[in-house]
């Protein structure tokens, strides 16, 4: 499994359908609670800007969206399909929610799981590869973060083998839930196609997950201890968004189209021996990646302090490792890297600034900005971020069949003011996903990044130096 462009969808042509999600809406009942504090957030910096007016019959604007496809070998059973596709439908309530705007944030309702019904809509058949690939690429760009869809299905069926392709608008879902949704409907469909009943693992729910991080923080206020770390890194970096070190060519207040590419940095036995480095030096293989990003930023011109925003999951492993929804803290992270630095020291260093990270970020972020930089709350950001993120995708579940299943994973970031960095690993190795303004300056930034990154990862792996 790669986490690749959705414009490189590699999608032979057949007969193309697609479903409709239809679903009678329980309403806000008096025992459901907001959105999560992602979803508020989120949907507040997707609204028009001060005195634009939201369209319902007008243009979609563009939102950032995860999709997911996987091959299915042999004659589609289509009705088994239909019914996997339903199933996991109701299996996952975040899944069911629809976000209406008011006056007072987003307003959720919930559909009940007996009420969720699927149209299927035939699309006739495509001819050629690139009719299939454009299909499939405008069809998984139709999600919208303000008025839906938020799920969209579809398939594209031929006599020998199936593509089924799905999104989610990244307001109901995160990159590790992507991966369980595709798990579902693939084991579904198996189980269905063999006439017995999927048996997969009970999901936590995502809208308790909701509830208690808001129980959890509901006293916070701009003097609580808890911020202490998000209050210092706030006064040591000048803000709450730690700027992209280098230049990509944007004019401030400005942004442009994205650009989006997936690069390998290294193959399994590189990443093999750089993960027993990191071990022998009393680290995880996330905090030697982000050494090395550190370390090749600052040789890129960077400064010597490697400041970023990370991701961090709050799914756990217990109830919600099999559940769909946006279970994710971003977290800022700080820690020196200067120039002729040991690696030892500067690894170690990686280390101790994500376990303090980690230990620091017991407030959302989102709830941060609220209470100590409210001006930038619920809006877009304000200027190139530097943001990256590591996943180990073989933890994910169904994992040890994401190569039968010929399975993938895409990202859809229409526009952007700078670059953002996915950093992934596979049975194959360690990839780069980045998504950066499209400059002539942002093209040659990460090129030039992408030859850095390789080398001071092989040269951690391969020597025990930067």
């Amino acid at each position: 499994m790669l986490q690749l462009p959705s414009s490189e969808l590699l999608i032979a042509p057949g007969h193309a359908v697609e479903w409709r999600v239809h679903a009678a809406a329980a309403g806000p009942a008096p025992d459901l609670p907001l959105p999560t504090l992602n979803q508020e957030y989120h949907f507040g910096a997707c609204a028009p800007p001060p005195g634009g007016v939201e369209d319902p019959d007008g243009h979609r604007s563009p939102t950032d969206c995860f999709a997911a496809s996987f091959e299915i070998r042999g004659a589609l059973d289509l009705a088994a399909l239909e019914a996997a596709l339903l199933h996991c439908l109701r299996r996952h309530e975040v899944l069911r929610c629809t976000f209406h705007a008011s006056p007072s944030g987003p307003a959720l309702e919930v559909a009940e799981p007996q009420d969720v019904k699927l149209e299927r809509i035939d699309r006739g058949t495509m001819a050629s590869p690139a009719e299939a690939r454009a299909f499939v690429e405008r069809f998984l760009g139709t999600t919208d973060t303000r008025r839906g869809p938020w799920f969209v299905m579809g398939a594209m069926i031929r006599q020998d083998s199936s593509t089924v392709h799905f999104a989610c608008d990244h307001l109901v879902t995160d990159g590790t839930s992507m991966m369980v949704v595709l798990h579902d409907i693939a084991t579904a469909y198996e189980a269905f196609a063999a006439g017995r009943e999927p048996r997969l693992p009970v999901p936590g729910g995502f809208v308790e997950h909701g509830r208690v991080e808001r129980r959890r923080v509901a006293t916070a206020g701009p003097d609580d201890a808890r911020l202490d770390y998000l209050r210092g890194f706030i006064a040591r970096n000048g803000g709450p968004f730690p700027r992209f070190p280098l230049d990509l060519g944007v004019e401030p207040g400005t942004g442009g189209p994205a650009l989006n590419s997936t690069d390998p940095l290294l193959d399994r036995a590189g990443a093999a021996d750089l993960e027993a480095r990191c071990r022998a030096l009393g680290a995880s293989m996330p905090a030697g990646v982000l050494a090395a990003l550190g370390v090749s930023l600052r040789k890129e011109g960077g400064p010597d302090v490697h400041r970023a925003l990370v991701p961090v999951s709050t799914r756990g492993r217990g109830r919600h490792a099999h559940s769909t929804g946006w279970f994710v803290n971003l977290l800022p992270v700080e820690f020196p890297a200067p120039d002729g630095e040991c690696l030892a020291r500067t690894v170690t260093a990686a280390r101790d600034a994500s376990t303090r990270m980690i230990r620091g970020g017991r407030i959302p972020f989102v709830v941060a900005l609220r209470l100590l930089a409210p001006e930038h709350y619920a809006r877009p950001w304000p200027h190139p971020v530097s943001f990256s993120s590591y996943m180990d995708f073989r933890d994910a579940p169904g994992a040890a069949r994401h190569d039968d299943w010929r399975a993938n994973v895409y990202t859809s970031i229409p526009s952007t003011n700078g670059m953002f960095l996915w950093l992934f690993r596979t049975q194959q190795g360690i990839h780069l996903n980045c998504v950066h303004v499209d400059t002539p300056q942002a093209r040659r930034v990460k090129t030039a990044l992408v030859a850095t990154l390789t080398r001071t990862m092989a040269n951690m792996a391969g020597h025990g130096t930067f």
